[in-house]
């Protein structure tokens, strides 16, 4: 579709003062949980041991944290009516991985050799993380307008939990069908 603006100075300003406008940002950091090897344990035993339970029930070898926020701004027109006009979304993630201390040879080898496969699989977590703060920031920005920005501010936070919502239950399929990662290779015998 094209659409032929004939507007000119003031009037060109003002429509494009209220043209509606997204922005995402993301930010990953990398944090590490301490494992004191031991030469009797196995590094499984061992991580087992020292991963402190993660948010979701259970202790992984590694895990993602990601948490989306959202921030919009509206125009209210002469009648009441209201509308999106900017849609500011944050991502805030951080993937924590294990780091060895004290490590035999034979362990730490054993540990490098699954990091790559680990850290691959807890960026696919980031990744959701990652689209669903995409679709919140696209969905408000796409919500029509409203009789007045009350309705319209609801509306707007409602949607934005439950992509969230449906994001969580994606991410716990992903964990489903990667095994939490071990039919992407992190994962430590036993």
């Amino acid at each position: 579709m094209v659409v032929h603006i004939r507007a000119r100075g003031p009037a060109l300003f003002l429509l494009l003062s209220q043209a509606a406008t997204a922005e995402v940002s993301a930010s990953l950091d990398y944090a590490f949980y301490t494992a004191h090897a031991d030469p009797q344990s196995s590094l499984s035993a061992i991580l087992k041991r020292s991963a402190p339970p993660s948010q979701r029930s259970g202790k992984f070898l590694g895990w993602t944290d990601w948490h989306v926020s959202w921030h919009f701004q509206w125009h209210t027109s002469a009648n009441g009516e209201c509308r999106i006009t900017a849609v500011t979304t944050s991502l805030t993630s951080t993937i924590t991985l294990p780091k060895l201390e004290n490590a035999t040879p034979e362990q730490q080898k054993e540990l490098d050799a699954v990091l790559p496969a680990l850290r691959t699989h807890e960026l696919g977590h980031y990744t959701i993380g990652k689209e669903t703060a995409d679709a919140i920031d696209q969905a408000i920005l796409s919500l029509p307008q409203m009789q007045d920005c009350d309705t319209l501010g609801s509306a707007a936070n409602q949607l934005g939990r439950r992509i969230i919502d449906d994001q969580r239950k994606l991410e716990e399929q992903y964990d489903l069908s990667t095994h939490h990662g071990k039919t992407q290779g992190a994962w430590l015998n036993r």
